[in-house]
């Protein structure tokens, strides 16, 4: 796994702002306990020998058991009694134990060497708003992708197959994962729900995946090149380092030699260095050649495993069943 490195900052320096605010709370509560209850203080002064007693006691030599059972039993004792003095006060016997979000790593994110469930929740929530694709990714799922919409054209059949393939890609996918997919189809035929769907799936097995309409991608590259050094805008290095790339709309951009040369190196890079990317555009395989070029067409075609969406506009057929 390697989620994005900012994500992944963030989270580690939350976890660690967690960590140190359970240790402050129970610090404040302990103090609480003793301005409240002095004998507290007194009972706590003596558990806080028990390991220095062990200790003196293994030291010591001999047959140590007895000596030992002897510290167990005033410790119990000791615990008993520290327990009756908070019921009675009103305060519960874990008062002013520390007590963590996620008691299984202690709000540490790993348990031994192994990332815990708990950060790797926060990390996927993070990618899935780092990605780009903000609500979309909550809604828009493998499991609610409907191939009934597919039937009356007479392509479900073609459409099942391709969510297959693409759920298996997105189930399977890992660093060492190359292969790219070219969605094409008219408007409302489900390009951007499987887009997402994959991604969500990429993002939760912990891998960095970024989404991004053309216009949008395109917008960075020309901010970078041309803007006024203002830093507005995403940083276009991610589009060719992410380990997914999504472009949406790919055709809804103006096309000039300065937009032509950037898709064209972006797309050239990612083949490149071996890292998966999917395009969505509503244009066909011949617009997509005369529009972009052969040397862009080429790559797209020839490196990109295509995906036709046909059919009626999905939103137009369930606005019809309203």
């Amino acid at each position: 796994m390697s989620y994005n490195k900012q994500d992944y900052i963030r989270i580690k320096a939350e976890y660690s702002r967690k960590y140190l605010k359970a240790q402050e709370r129970a610090q404040e509560r302990r103090l609480e306990l003793y301005a409240a209850l002095p004998e507290v203080r007194e009972l706590d002064r003596i558990l806080s020998g028990t390991g220095m007693d062990i200790m003196a006691v293994i030291a010591a030599g001999g047959n140590t058991e007895p000596k030992l059972a002897e510290l167990r039993a005033r410790n119990d004792a000791l615990l008993a009694e520290r327990g009756r003095i908070l019921r009675e006060a009103g305060y519960a016997e874990d008062y002013s134990d520390i007590h963590y979000d996620c008691p299984i790593c202690g709000d540490t994110g790993f348990v031994d060497t192994k990332m815990c469930d708990c950060m790797k929740r926060a990390l996927a929530e993070a990618g899935y708003e780092s990605s780009g694709l903000g609500t979309l990714i909550r809604t828009q799922r493998f499991e609610n992708f409907s191939l009934d919409y597919y039937r009356a054209g007479g392509n479900c059949e073609a459409m099942r197959m391709a969510v297959a393939g693409l759920q298996k890609f997105a189930e399977e996918f890992e660093r060492s994962t190359y292969r790219n997919y070219l969605l094409l189809g008219g408007t409302g035929l489900g390009k951007t729900h499987l887009s997402t769907a994959v991604a969500k799936k990429v993002i939760d097995r912990g891998f960095d995946v970024v989404y991004v309409t053309a216009v949008g991608m395109l917008g960075d590259f020309e901010a970078k090149r041309f803007g006024d050094g203002s830093g507005a805008g995403n940083d276009p290095s991610r589009y060719a380092e992410a380990e997914l790339l999504i472009v949406d709309d790919l055709g809804t951009e103006v096309t000039n030699q300065f937009t032509l040369s950037c898709i064209y190196d972006l797309i050239n890079r990612r083949i490149n260095t071996g890292k998966c990317t999917i395009i969505n555009s509503n244009l066909s395989f011949r617009e997509l050649e005369s529009r972009y070029g052969e040397r862009i067409a080429s790559r797209l075609l020839g490196e990109y495993h295509p995906i036709l969406f046909t059919g009626t506009d999905v939103r137009k057929q369930k606005l019809s069943k309203k």
